[in-house]
């Protein structure tokens, strides 16, 4: 039954049952807004550790990871791993969330500016986002379910026949010297590029597929709440774990059986000696040499600044117990991200050596490894990886859900239609959360690639990061200062750079738009390794067709042996410097621009910045590097130019982010009476007295959490260096 065996139908159907009988289990505890959004503020530091990996870890991290990996090496790994130099971080600024004490973040803009349009404002940026990241989830998960139950050739329709052997074709056309290819050859590539044809077809329907999870999310999660989405988190949480560490000892084992050996050592020892040197290069690989360190610091930089200011920071952070609880949970979650993330990458080296024959679209390995090594056992361990699939999914989507859900609610229906029950606004968020799940569904059926919307997604957040952090820490920061920033960021890295190509289109054709960069060759030394003669013998068989045809127009590749020295040189990607989808020829063979035009990249450009002569990562930090600050400046500017803002407001709202939040909430709700009567009453813990700066003295806390989080940082590249290195000739 669609190409499963019973047990693993049984292992999926019963683990579908458990999340929904949580979610009516749930139903029954619920009474408020906050019962329901924030499930009573009654999580411990356990619960809050699995929420927080929860949200950061869906089906497409652990495929993604494993993808990345298995086309570059070990440098893939830092595709999902770009954000563990930010984690330290997370410990300081976790604690804001909660002792925000508000029900969505969309509230901050009106207990700190005064501004319900703001807060609505930032609902609909805030849903939009967290939409798009259940589209980015549904997406990769169904992705990778329905390569878990393939169909055989002879299973073929007519038509998937003809669309298999389109691809077949495509493959071997790509594998040649495209220099060496016929004009009908080279006419023919062009065509199948443009259409993609598909190689692998299932038993399964990715829209249906897609549908029954939305459908399992909304059940539980609409029902129960947040209470329900994190206890199912936790639950899930696990699986993912199980999900990140099943299929190694299963990998070694066939790696063993395939080259020979017994035991973990041997089966590394055959991984270092088949695959490439430049495969187990953890920094600069020339296969990701975009990932520069500075590269990868403004990353860091740009993603510690967003995500604070992600919806769900408020609705994760804001349900712990007490700060600890809080802050605990978030740099624990994120950390166990990290080093699950390792094994995805460690066990993408494995399938490297066991799959490189076979499988040439590396999103399928996953799925392909799943039904090679787990397959023949009938234990239901392929049922069990898809449960883990659509439990990485749902541990994100559903508190996605919850927040947009709160968001909407709360900051949009609530003062268009004010004085109604707690019941009413629970009976509505749950309509607005079932909207949600359905739009993240419908988003995701709309693209083939997720790469640009997660870019997207990814930098989204900088339209309302300044005016958060400012807000937070700066008492100068104005009302009209964070219009000005949302508004001019908006437009300057958002709007325009969409509508102006559309207005004009002559733009996407003009020469000096078009411009790309001139990377130079880069060249490696390296001892010959397995795959690396394999390598070399296929190149020689090539000169050797085109030598008897009369073709060849390079000297003989020289045999390479297992233990040789040889030089590789690598051909790096020319890349667009303007346009954010790059410059490719369109329908009458013209160079054309594609995506949003990069206004800020033109401008340096025009200002004498001669962008073409830099890397691509260069430009990438640069552009990463403007989108984040100018905010900043923006905001900074306006505010000494415009009047300050109420000082009675500004008081009550830094007194409250100085006071500590209680476990008991009538304790919490006194110590607030004291903090409102006296908004003076801790302003001996402010680091810069008498100045508009609200940075508060380091506690014992602050320091010891903050310190053992960067060695955790060292212990984690430790750890991935390790990994890597083991069985290392």
């Amino acid at each position: 039954m669609f190409g499963l065996s019973i047990i693993d139908i049984i292992v999926i159907g019963l683990y579908f049952a458990v999340m929904i009988s949580i979610g009516i289990w749930s139903m029954r505890k619920i009474k408020n807004q906050e019962d329901y959004f924030l499930a009573g503020r009654s999580f411990g530091k356990f619960i809050q550790t699995f929420a927080n990996f929860g949200q950061g870890t869906s089906a497409d991290t652990c495929v993604g990871v494993t993808t990345t990996t298995y086309s570059n090496g070990a440098a893939g790994i830092w595709s999902s791993l770009l954000y563990l130099f930010a984690t330290p971080m997370y410990w300081m600024v976790a604690p804001w969330s909660r002792r925000l004490r508000l029900l969505t973040l969309g509230d901050f803009f009106i207990e700190r500016y005064g501004s319900k349009r703001m807060a609505g404002v930032y609902a609909v940026i805030g849903s939009v986002g967290m939409m798009t990241m259940i589209a980015v989830g549904f997406s990769a998960m169904t992705k990778t379910v329905v390569a878990l139950a393939p169909k055989q050739v002879s299973e073929l329709s007519a038509s998937e026949l003809s669309e298999y052997n389109s691809a077949i074709e495509l493959d071997e056309l790509q594998s040649d010297n495209y220099q060496t290819l016929t004009p009908e050859q080279k006419s023919r590539l062009a065509e199948l590029s443009q259409s993609r044809p598909q190689k692998i077809f299932s038993h399964i329907n990715q829209n249906a597929l897609m549908w029954l999870v939305s459908i399992i999310v909304m059940l539980y999660a609409v029902l129960g709440g947040l209470e329900a989405a994190f206890l199912t988190d936790t639950i899930q949480g696990i699986f993912i774990i199980i999900l990140s560490l099943l299929l190694i000892p299963f990998g070694w084992l066939k790696i063993n059986a395939v080259y020979g050996g017994s035991g973990f050592m041997d089966a590394m020892q055959t991984v270092h000696s088949q695959l490439p040197e430049s495969f187990f290069e953890i920094f600069g690989s020339p296969n990701t040499i975009d990932f520069t360190w500075y590269y990868i610091l403004a990353l860091s930089i740009m993603g510690m600044i967003n995500v604070v200011i992600q919806p769900n920071s408020i609705v994760v952070s804001g349900s712990a117990k007490s700060e600890y609880e809080c802050r605990f949970g978030s740099v624990v979650g994120c950390f166990m991200k990290r080093f699950v993330t390792i094994f995805w990458g460690f066990f993408a080296l494995m399938a490297i050596v066991l799959y490189h024959d076979k499988v040439h679209n590396p999103d399928f390995v996953w799925g392909y490894a799943t039904l090679d090594l787990l397959g023949p056992l009938n234990l239901g361990l392929v049922g069990l990886m898809i449960a883990c699939l659509m439990a990485a999914l749902m541990s994100t989507a559903d508190c996605l859900m919850i927040t947009c859900s709160s968001l909407l609610t709360h900051n949009l229906y609530m003062p268009s239609i004010p004085g109604r029950s707690e019941k009413h606004y629970v009976f509505v968020g749950r309509i607005i959360g079932g909207l949600v799940v359905i739009g993240g569904a419908l988003i995701a059926t709309q693209f083939d690639s997720i790469l640009q919307i997660l870019k997207f997604m990814w930098e989204i957040n900088v339209m309302v990061a300044a005016s958060f952090w400012l807000g937070m820490k700066w008492r100068r920061a104005t009302r009209k200062a964070a219009w000005a920033s949302i508004v001019t960021t908006a437009v300057l890295f958002f709007v325009l750079p969409l509508i102006v190509p559309v207005l004009v289109p002559s733009l996407r054709t003009n020469d000096a738009l078009l411009e790309t960069t001139h990377p130079a060759p880069v060249v490696r030394t390296y001892t010959a390794h397995q795959m690396d003669v394999d390598v070399r013998m296929v190149e020689i068989e090539k000169w050797d067709r085109l030598n008897t045809a009369g073709m060849a127009e390079t000297i003989r590749p020289v045999v390479l042996r297992v233990g040789d020295e040889f030089t590789r040189t690598y051909k790096l990607p020319v890349k667009s410097i303007f346009w954010t989808k790059g410059v490719k020829a369109n329908g009458q063979k013209q160079r054309q621009g594609y995506g949003m035009l990069s206004l800020e990249l033109l401008l340096i450009d025009k200002l004498g910045g001669n962008l073409s002569a830099n890397p691509y990562a260069l430009n990438e930090t640069i552009r990463i590097a403007t989108r984040t600050t100018v905010p900043f400046i923006v905001l900074v500017i306006v505010s000494f130019l415009t009047k300050r803002d109420d000082k009675k407001m500004l008081d009550r709202f830094f007194v409250k982010m100085k006071t500590r939040v209680s476990r008991d909430h009538d304790t919490d709700a006194r110590e607030m009476q004291l903090s409102y009567a006296n908004p003076d009453r801790f302003n001996d813990r402010k680091l810069f007295p008498n100045s508009d700066w609200e940075f508060d003295k380091w506690t014992r806390e602050d320091a010891v959490g903050f310190t053992l989080s960067v060695v955790t940082v060292f212990v984690v590249i430790g750890f991935l260096m390790l990994l890597i290195g083991v069985g290392k000739i």
